[in-house]
Formats: C-alpha cells, structure tokens, sequence
C-alpha cells in the first residue's frame, strides 16, 4: 500500500546539448493521492470486483496513472504504476496501491491485494489453532517437515468443514458480546472434531463390558 501523501514525480528530462552539472533525477513535483481524492479534475473510472473480501461483487472507483517515486531517505527511484481506490458508498477508507510492472491494470493490482488478505488469514489462524512457527523442534529436516503438515491439516479441516457445514445447524458458534455471520477456523475445528468423536473410532474402551458382578457375601467381606 501507499501514503496518501507519498511524493511522485516526472521523468527527468533530457539532457540538451552542452547542459553542465550532474543529470537531474526527477522531474517535476505532481499532486500528491490526497490531493488527486479532492480534485475535481481527477478521471474516476468503475471497478467490478467479483469476490470482494468473501462479501461477492462489489463495484468502487479508481484512478490509476504512471509516475516516479522518489524517496529521499533511501535515494532510491523507480518508475510504478500507481491506482487510488474509493468505495462510492463512503463504507471503506480510499487506499492507494502500486505496482513495479507498468502493464497491470488497476483490476489485477486490487484483485491481487484482496487474495492477500486470504493469506494473511490463513498464517494467523494456522498459529493459533495449529501451532505453526512454535513447535519444539531443533532440527531444520523436522521443521520443514512439520510446517508444510500442518498447512495440509488446515487444509483438510477446511475441506472436511466445508462439506460437514452443509448438514451443521449451529455451524457458527456464537457470543453475547460478537455476533458472527460465518464461521471462523475455531468453528470449522469444532465440526470436524463432533464429526471424528461421533464417529467412534478415536474411543480407547471396548466395546464389551468388562463389568464383573461380585457376590454379595464376598463384596461384604471384603469391605
């Protein structure tokens, strides 16, 4: 993501003949996002996204242009492609986005920053329910063993869950203090854990009884 307020630039232009003194390294300062948000003159153009976030099809606005940024403190410069996002609506913050390939267009920039989002939920939730990045081990062989099963389990409750959830009437576990409209990765554990326990095959007791009735007269005597 980029600061509203991050500074872009032009090209430098060509040198002229016989110019004395160092090549410039940008050219002229261009408004800034916050500034493109508040223009009359900025272009917006419509954006279909058809999954956003998990919600379906969603339409927001964009503006995308080509330009120079330069950070002083690193004294370093690329060229990128810039896309400044706002939802019609007002329900989300604008945010702007880039790219280093100048060929993407704004639609590829944002669908790819949605798919992050995906991820990043997928790494939190594998640390706190799977234990990823804190099992005890000290050899490198074990760990890249271990953490690439455990992203597989993730992936086999997901799927076992997706498919449970359809015949699951209290699929999403509620509280009174969060209301939740789908259900999380501690849901889908939970289901898949009542279909395996319900299945039997994880009791250690024999189906026999191993009851043994004692007579009376010994139990007495023994007492």
């Amino acid at each position: 993501m980029l600061r509203l307020g991050a500074a872009f630039h032009d090209p430098p232009p060509p040198r002229r003949p016989g110019e004395k003194g160092r090549p410039r390294v940008k050219g002229d300062r261009r408004p800034s996002l916050k500034e493109a948000l508040t223009d009359p003159k900025t272009v917006w153009t419509n954006l279909e996204i058809k999954d956003w976030y998990g919600e379906g099809e969603r339409t927001v606005e964009d503006c995308a242009q080509t330009a120079l940024w330069w950070s002083r403190s690193h004294n370093s410069r690329v060229i990128i492609r810039w896309a400044l996002i706002r939802d019609p609506p007002g329900e989300f913050e604008p945010q702007a986005l880039l790219s280093p390939k100048l060929a993407h267009t704004p639609l590829q920039i944002l669908t790819w920053f949605i798919r992050r989002w995906r991820l990043e939920v997928t790494f939190e939730e594998s640390k706190a329910h799977l234990g990823v990045e804190t099992q005890r081990q000290w050899n490198d062989l074990a760990i890249a063993r271990t953490t690439p099963s455990l992203y597989g389990l993730f992936s086999v409750v997901t799927l076992m869950a997706d498919a449970l959830i359809q015949s699951e009437t209290t699929a999403v576990r509620q509280a009174a203090w969060y209301t939740k409209g789908h259900p999380t990765f501690s849901d889908a554990i939970a289901i898949v854990r009542r279909c395996v326990w319900s299945s039997g095959h994880l009791s250690m007791s024999s189906r026999q009884s191993d009851v043994v009735k004692i007579p009376r007269t010994l139990a007495g005597a023994l007492n």
